[in-house]
């Protein structure tokens, strides 16, 4: 998956997973990808309700570990 940008949101405890993806997003335009690592079980709920309100597309989700990787795409 090709990100524009990558966000490091691992140790982070929610919501902040969720603010520093919405920080990040503002910086990409329509259509480019952002790619989230986060370790907080909770953010792969969290993510796929933000993206959907925000509308924003959860274009892929993978486990890697203890590593939860995300691709969103900006709406």
């Amino acid at each position: 998956m090709d990100a524009k940008k990558v966000l490091d949101a691992k140790g982070l405890a929610c919501p902040m997973p969720i603010v520093k993806t919405k920080k990040a997003m503002a910086d990409l335009v329509a259509g480019e990808v952002l790619e989230i690592h986060a370790t907080d079980k909770g953010a792969k709920n969290d993510l796929a309700a933000w993206a959907k309100s925000g509308g924003h597309e959860l274009v892929k989700h993978e486990d890697e570990g203890e590593v939860l990787k995300f691709w969103i795409k900006k709406g």
